[in-house]
């Protein structure tokens, strides 16, 4: 299939979600739409379009690709991911709810001060930035080659493309419309991932039966790994490691958060938070099962297969199963991509509108304004990082950036745990010191033991992370500080 005719799908694809944005917000294209949807969302689409958002098109061609080096381990974590979803349906979600916030950092203002509260916005818009823009950067770049670069198109025209049909259909009603589309994204994303699946069982040419039975008494569906503590795979790293990057991934995250409190009630939004919870298991284990499907493949057609586990997908889809396993393959990750970046520019625009410039206090043209002025400009400064991302040309780069993206979080860990499982005040001035010297001691920490002892962190290292945070806030707490406002536990800031 040409180049045009996978042009022409993705076309029409974008008309389909510039007609539900248009439907969806043809009645609302104020702020409070933009942020919050008007609180009016069914929870039920809101947890089909979280799975989306979720699994961005990094996800779609890594997953699959973790079935050669690490088989079916990757559950282990996703195990804990549900657990971690529970605690942030019972926790933090009524926390947001009584506060009745618009951006989940304005709790630490009123728990420990205005400079708190700038750090714990101003970490979560660098780590969503840089993650969100590098991802697209990974998909934009695989499009170019497996479809721009064919048309004669450059990758500038590319990236502004892209970034503008995003935009096109999140700038008038933001998560009002983007709870809508990405519910559409899932659906063809998933539909699009069975579809391989099914591609893939018919090259191999067993029975369902046979290939079930084949895939179960491999070494690659091994899920859990007891006894290796030095492995990052090792079951008590990979599950309670879960459980902390889903609390802090999803609920100390702006974008994942913004969807949840657009639905009607708490009542609903835990509902929502429990459902995509559990519905992420099987997907994911979908994601994996098609991996081990396309290894066993190679194995019996004597493919060799690319050196990156990342290229594993795209090099099967391109060259060994056929045109329509292309056409899945670019469909779905194009699905996966968007519907993670439409939430980030959205998540992102909320954050610098209402914790930074403090849009709330304008009236309601000048706020529009204002909101439509940023969105602009973080359009924007994704083309700028994507494009740097391409001038450096480098895929170390975007490891190394993943990896300093994952230390913000840690941070976030650590002011939500103190304020919430403390009574304790601490020092609002020093919050910012303590918020960037956390995650250099982590680094320094990791350093040394590669280097002294052999053992290298994981994702335990988040826990690391937000531990040496509460430490340091716990150190830095005196108890009067003028600094600092003791609250109820709902951080709205009223005695």
């Amino acid at each position: 299939m040409s180049g045009l005719s996978i042009l022409l799908i993705i076309g029409i694809y974008f008309s389909i979600l510039l007609l539900i944005s248009f439907i969806a917000g043809r009645h609302g294209t104020d702020n409070e739409a933009f942020f919050l949807g008007n609180r009016r969302s069914p929870w039920w689409v809101v947890a089909i379009g979280m799975v989306g958002s979720s699994l961005s098109g990094v996800s779609f061609v890594s997953v699959p690709g973790m079935v050669r080096d690490a088989g079916f381990t990757y559950m282990q974590t996703v195990a804990g991911f549900f657990f971690g979803y529970l605690v942030i349906a019972g926790v933090l979600l009524p926390l947001y709810y009584r506060g009745g916030f618009t951006s989940i950092y304005t709790y630490l203002e009123g728990r420990f001060g205005r400079r708190s509260y700038k750090t714990g916005a101003a970490f979560f818009l660098v780590s969503k930035t840089i993650g969100a823009a590098a991802r697209l950067y990974v998909v934009t770049l695989m499009l170019q080659t497996l479809v721009f670069d064919a048309l004669g198109v450059p990758f500038v025209v590319n990236v502004c493309g892209i970034i503008g049909l995003i935009w096109l259909y999140t700038f008038r009603s933001g998560i009002k419309a983007i709870v809508w589309t990405d519910t559409l994204q899932t659906v063809v994303m998933v539909g699009a991932l069975v579809l391989l699946i099914a591609e893939a069982a018919r090259h191999i040419g067993m029975g369902a039966g046979e290939l079930a039975s084949t895939l179960a008494h491999s070494e690659m569906t091994r899920v859990f790994m007891l006894d290796d503590w030095h492995s990052k795979q090792n079951f008590f790293k990979q599950f309670f490691s879960g459980i902390f990057i889903a609390i802090v991934m999803t609920g100390l995250d702006q974008d994942m958060m913004q969807k949840n409190l657009t639905c009607r009630s708490l009542r609903d939004a835990q509902r929502n938070m429990r459902w995509y919870g559990a519905a992420f298991m099987p997907v994911n284990f979908l994601f994996l099962t098609l991996g081990a499907m396309l290894l066993l493949l190679a194995g019996r057609e004597g493919i060799a297969l690319p050196a990156s586990s990342d290229e594993i997908l795209p090099t099967m889809a391109a060259h060994h199963l056929g045109r329509g396993a292309l056409v899945l393959f670019v469909v779905g990750l194009v699905a996966a991509a968007f519907s993670s970046a439409d939430s980030a520019l959205a998540a992102l625009t909320t954050s610098f509108a209402v914790d930074i410039l403090g849009i709330e206090r304008q009236e309601a043209a000048q706020a529009k304004h204002t909101r439509l002025a940023i969105h602009a400009g973080i359009s924007a400064a994704f083309v700028g990082i994507i494009l740097l991302f391409r001038a450096v040309n480098n895929t170390s780069v975007l490891d190394a950036i993943y990896t300093i993206v994952s230390y913000t979080y840690g941070p976030l860990l650590g002011l939500y745990a103190y304020g919430l499982f403390t009574c304790r005040p601490t020092c609002d001035r020093a919050v910012p010191f303590i918020a960037v010297a956390a995650p250099l001691l982590c680094g320094a920490l990791d350093y040394a033991s590669r280097h002294c002892w052999g053992y290298a962190f994981g994702y335990e290292l988040l826990m690391l992370n937000g531990a040496l945070t509460f430490a340091g806030l716990w150190v830095a707490g005196r108890k009067g500080s003028d600094t600092n406002k003791q609250v109820p536990s709902d951080g709205s800031g009223q005695k």
